[in-house]
């Protein structure tokens, strides 16, 4: 058993490489009026492994579920399977105008999350671009409509804490990254249904009142599956802009 135990955490150490029950009422569905101001793009960049479509498609249910209307909803994806299911692919061009042309109203919010592999001093793999997309492009985009509303950024993969530093601090931003920047993430893998990160989150959103609280649940979460298993920490990161230091979820 200890042997088998300690080749599962060595294959998961390995696959670091990427660079990467809902309760009946969940603190977010509280806020079913605000939600419909929500506008969303959920991205998975790379379609080798379904670990990055699993945590999109999730983190759209929970917002259906929670009241964001489904034309609100951008799905974003890699694999062969989704793209001839009608869903959009995520490449770079695609990507960034979608997220700098989402159609946000007085009042209304964005939510931009983003998952796949990452590239060390790069940014966030697309694999259909065969490019990272990097954390000033993402900033340019986000200059657009999101640009005077509150807006929830996360990237998930390794090395993504760059995301949360330089042109992608404003005031009216938070950033949730998996990673710090010179640091791996873990949980890409088959077998998984999400990375670490992804996983922490998802379980994170139900029980949290605001997004700092959500971020400090998937923090400990994420610590505890790297002790667990016996991995490096992966450090995740957060930047809260002055504007929104204590946003609510909102869903």
């Amino acid at each position: 058993m200890a042997a088998r135990l300690l080749a599962r955490s060595g294959l998961i150490v390995l696959m670091a490489l990427c660079a990467f029950a809902v309760p009946a009422a969940p603190p977010f569905a509280q806020g079913m009026g605000r939600a419909a101001g929500w506008q969303v793009v959920l991205a998975a960049g790379d379609g080798s492994l379904p670990v990055f479509d699993d945590a999109t498609m999730a983190f759209a249910r929970r917002l259906r579920a929670a009241g964001v209307p489904q034309a609100n909803i951008h799905l974003l994806s890699s694999r062969a399977a989704a793209l001839r299911a009608g869903i959009a692919a995520a490449t770079r061009r695609r990507l960034l105008r979608r997220i700098a042309g989402l159609p946000v109203r007085r009042g209304g919010r964005c939510l931009i999350f983003l998952t796949s592999h990452g590239v060390r001093g790069a940014g966030l793999w697309l694999a259909l671009s065969g490019a990272a997309l990097t954390p000033h492009e993402l900033a340019r985009a986000l200059a657009g409509g999101c640009a005077m509303v509150p807006t929830v950024v996360i990237v998930s993969g390794c090395y993504t804490g760059a995301f949360a530093a330089g042109s992608m601090r404003r005031p009216n931003r938070i950033i949730l990254t998996a990673a710090r920047a010179d640091l791996p993430s873990f949980g890409c893998q088959a077998g998984r249904t999400y990375t670490f990160f992804d996983q922490c989150l998802l379980q994170a959103l139900p029980d949290s009142l605001s997004w700092r609280g959500a971020f400090a649940r998937t923090s400990r979460c994420v610590r505890m599956m790297e002790d667990r298993l016996r991995t490096a920490r992966s450090e995740p990161q957060a930047y809260f802009g002055a504007a929104v230091k204590r946003l609510s979820l909102g869903f």
